[in-house]
């Protein structure tokens, strides 16, 4: 993303008081504008490795301490292309990318497609529980998902260890980035629907989902599709698509070429200057506070106080033919039954400042 297009996003999230997410490039000076943080590691531990690309707590750290970061997120892999690396090409590379990112400037740049500082599931617990000590931070993870015996295996791992992410990320397969081959976009990882409701249930199955908070993405802008995400299990969404049109992105797939013609996605300084980082930034926090508002009025029209309250018992899924189905035989797993107790009612109902709907 842009300059323009970063400080918009972070002065944004600083109006709605959401958390900004930097994506896997690192923290630059364009994410320092009063917006909360949540700092994402990927595979080349952009502005926390060594001089050999390895992971470097140390200069995570300095990081963390440099911005107000308030959870740190390690990718595993994101819906658009699960289980690819990245190339950063060295004619891409400017002076303040190379400061950023903690590369050199005289070679292309190379996102491997896993992790070098862990290797399976105990050794990245291990690398989990490392950084959480060190910063005091939530450290959670972000994926796709596949084949579902590595979350089995997670689930058991947590259960019996009490250790672990402090959140999951379920990015559906239908989640978007301009760097993605369309035979992966298209055809690889889970919808998100599928992914995260199989992957709640191996969670529940181990006795460990009230302890976890999820996280959803793929396509999750709008108020039904985020409502549904927390009807089946999630306690927060991720917005990454809609987030980017409300700053101006137009998808125009020019994204590699530096030519966005937006000034979203390219650092050519000619275009970046049709991006007005303020005016885009109350843009994108009138989209945000949009966005929650809608959610909480299909939460009152279906009897419940707030969204949390929202359950499977709220949703049918008609097919073509007009016959209905909940969601646990739609996807055929136990899904969350929300706390609708008195109690819990009026305790969101004071928070809500609305005592009235108790």
């Amino acid at each position: 993303m842009s300059a323009n297009g970063s400080e918009a996003m972070n002065r944004g999230a600083k109006i709605a008081g959401c958390l900004h997410n930097t994506g896997e490039g690192g923290i630059s000076d364009h994410h320092r504008h009063g917006g909360d943080l949540i700092y994402q590691i990927g595979t080349g531990y952009f502005g926390c490795r060594d001089g050999q690309g390895r992971f470097s707590m140390e200069r995570l750290l300095t990081a963390v301490a440099s911005a107000p970061v308030r959870a740190i997120e390690i990718k595993l892999s994101q819906g658009a292309k699960p289980g690819m690396g990245g190339v950063l090409p060295k004619a891409k590379i400017t002076p303040e990318i190379a400061m950023i990112r903690g590369v050199s400037m005289d070679k292309d740049v190379v996102s491997p497609a896993g992790h070098s500082a862990f290797r399976d599931i105990p050794s990245m617990i291990d690398f989990i529980e490392s950084i959480a000590e060190a910063t005091g931070l939530p450290v959670g993870i972000k994926s796709a998902v596949g084949e579902l015996t590595f979350w089995e295996e997670l689930a058991h791992a947590m259960a019996t260890s009490k250790r672990g992410p402090d959140y999951i990320q379920i990015d559906g397969g239908e989640g978007g980035t301009g760097a993605a081959p369309l035979v992966f976009s298209d055809h690889v990882a889970f919808p998100f629907k599928i992914a995260m409701s199989r992957v709640y249930g191996r969670f529940v199955e181990a006795g460990i989902s009230e302890h976890i908070v999820f996280i959803g993405a793929g396509r999750l802008g709008f108020p039904e599709e985020a409502s549904l995400a927390l009807a089946l299990g999630c306690d927060m969404v991720s917005v990454a698509r809609e987030a980017m049109l409300s700053i101006g992105c137009i998808q125009a797939q020019r994204c590699h070429t530096d030519h966005c013609p937006t000034g979203v996605a390219t650092h050519n300084k000619w275009l970046i200057r049709g991006l007005d980082p303020t005016n885009k930034a109350a843009r994108m926090a009138n989209y945000v506070m949009a966005l929650r508002k809608e959610i909480l009025w299909l939460a009152r029209a279906s009897g419940v106080v707030h969204p949390c309250l929202m359950g499977p018992n709220h949703f049918a899924i008609v097919d073509d033919h007009f016959r209905a189905s909940t969601l646990e035989e739609a996807f055929g797993c136990r899904l969350p039954q929300p706390d609708s107790s008195a109690e819990r009612r009026g305790e969101l109902a004071r928070l809500m400042g609305t005592p009235h709907l108790a």
